[in-house]
């Protein structure tokens, strides 16, 4: 059921939005599961995206935004929380959709520290990792996904800061 690796090589807007609803699953160190749908995304379309990290280009931070869609890109903020983002679309156009909310968590930061995230997950290919991917539903279906303004990035801009590439299933 885990996704194919083709299915992260896409517009971030477009998978944001197909990602709602989907199953991410969290294998801890002692073997326990985490299995959680996915209810709150936001997109970052590359380096034309003021909002979005790749708008300073490439850096070492960003260096797996460039990569092909799949790959995990997890960040430190404030100091302590780590936020989790799937990269997407193809090598060189630097994408990536944020995970804001999953079933019984919401929060970028809570959901990093409730899936136990640190920068060892920075670069994990979701198709082959044994401790974090995403799988689909058994009810793929999901209705009522609304779209807002993205959070916290009024810096980059009206244009940008506009944008309603926040989704979420309302709940």
């Amino acid at each position: 059921m885990r996704l194919s690796e083709n299915y992260f090589k896409q517009d971030a807007v477009v998978l944001a939005k197909d990602l709602l609803g989907k199953i991410l699953v969290r294998r801890f160190d002692d073997g326990i599961e985490l299995r959680a749908k996915i209810t709150e995304v936001e997109a970052y379309r590359g380096e034309e995206d003021l909002a979005c990290h790749a708008s300073k280009g490439l850096t070492k931070r960003t260096e797996v935004m460039y990569e092909e869609g799949g790959k995990v890109y997890v960040y430190l903020i404030y100091g302590m929380y780590w936020l989790l983002n799937f990269v997407c679309g193809h090598k060189g156009e630097p994408q990536a959709v944020l995970i804001r909310g999953i079933e019984s968590i919401s929060g970028p930061g809570r959901v990093g520290r409730g899936l136990q995230l640190d920068k060892t997950f920075y670069g994990e290919d979701l198709n082959a990792s044994q401790r974090l991917w995403v799988e689909k539903a058994e009810n793929a279906e999901v209705l009522n996904i609304k779209a807002t303004k993205r959070i916290g990035v009024e810096y980059a801009g009206e244009e940008w800061a506009g944008k309603l590439w926040r989704f979420f299933i309302p709940g």
